[in-house]
């Protein structure tokens, strides 16, 4: 069975195209199992930021990979491809049409191609850790760039977190290159590539209006209930866009106006990077999201393959 990815910036409508090829395949008598390829929708809890689908949203179709994580927990990318291949594998073996699906980059690339993650050195994490304290990931991100600029340019200057591994990996192991995918990469498994894409000036618009739904369906009241649960001490969650700024105004850091805002403003720059890691990749069949006439087409097409 091939593996199909659907792949695409946040608000282009994955989850729901990627249902649309499940009940084509099984309308054709066959049965297809969806894999979670986004890092925040790992976490338990974690919905209304995340847009995760519902249970009774999901049209029956199988879904893993969501849900997996405490939000104590720090997601880790070699973890996840362990499980994500786990989970493909035995979709297949059941006789089923794994859909891997979602818009972290790095997740989707780590299942679709070879890649060995470098290990990890307590000592050499823990003084980046306290130099991202000290001098703030501004002062990382422009070491990082000097040290390795694809990297730098990939990871992005506001994800501490991913700034700190990079740099840890050059430094354990030496070669700047390390820290990313390789330029031509080697599939792991039999793949078919569908990136959706939505025009910028009619993306970030709904984008914004993204946002302005997770505040009214109560993202905050989600985050209060999250606390107990211990999301501040999170290094990965409490800094997911959207959580981070609810946080803030539950703690009467920020006003609900500036969180919306911020959030705004980290999501449409969240976009535009997951748009240029997508495009990286040329075995990908773009897809404009918003022609229903292409969309019909791409689900047929994909429903047949064998």
């Amino acid at each position: 069975m091939t593996l199909i990815a659907v792949v695409g910036a946040t608000g282009t409508g994955k989850s729901e195209f990627a249902l649309d090829v499940a009940e084509a395949i099984a309308a054709r008598g066959g049965r297809a199992e969806v894999v979670n390829a986004d890092a925040m929708q790992l976490y338990r809890g974690m919905d209304i930021g995340t847009a995760k689908l519902a249970p009774h949203e999901r049209r029956g179709v199988p879904h893993h990979l969501l849900d997996v994580l405490d939000v104590t927990d720090e997601a880790s990318v070699a973890a996840y491809q362990l499980q994500a291949r786990a989970a493909i594998t035995a979709i297949r073996e059941r006789g089923a049409v794994p859909l891997l699906v979602g818009g972290s980059g790095l997740y989707v690339s780590a299942v679709l191609y070879e890649f060995e993650f470098p290990g990890t050195d307590a000592e050499v994490r823990a003084r980046l850790e306290a130099e991202l304290e000290r001098d703030g990931r501004g002062a990382l991100h422009r070491r990082l760039r000097e040290l390795d600029a694809p990297t730098a340019e990939a990871v992005g200057p506001h994800n501490a977190r991913r700034i700190v591994r990079a740099l840890e990996v050059i430094e354990v192991t030496g070669e700047p290159a390390a820290a990313r995918l390789p330029d031509e990469p080697v599939p792991w498994t039999r793949h078919e590539t569908v990136r959706l894409h939505v025009d910028r000036d009619e993306l970030v618009p709904r984008l914004d209006a993204r946002v302005e739904r997770m505040w009214r369906d109560g993202i905050v009241d989600e985050v209060r209930g999250l606390i107990p649960q211990g999301i501040e001490r999170g290094v990965t969650a409490s800094r997911a866009i959207g959580y981070a700024q609810a946080i803030a105004e539950v703690h009467e850091r920020m006003p609900r106006e500036d969180a919306i805002a911020e959030t705004q403003a980290l999501t449409r720059r969240y976009a535009r990077r997951q748009v240029g890691w997508f495009r990286r990749y040329a075995d990908t069949t773009v897809l404009d999201a918003t022609d229903a006439d292409a969309r019909a087409e791409q689900v047929h097409r994909l429903a047949t393959l064998d």
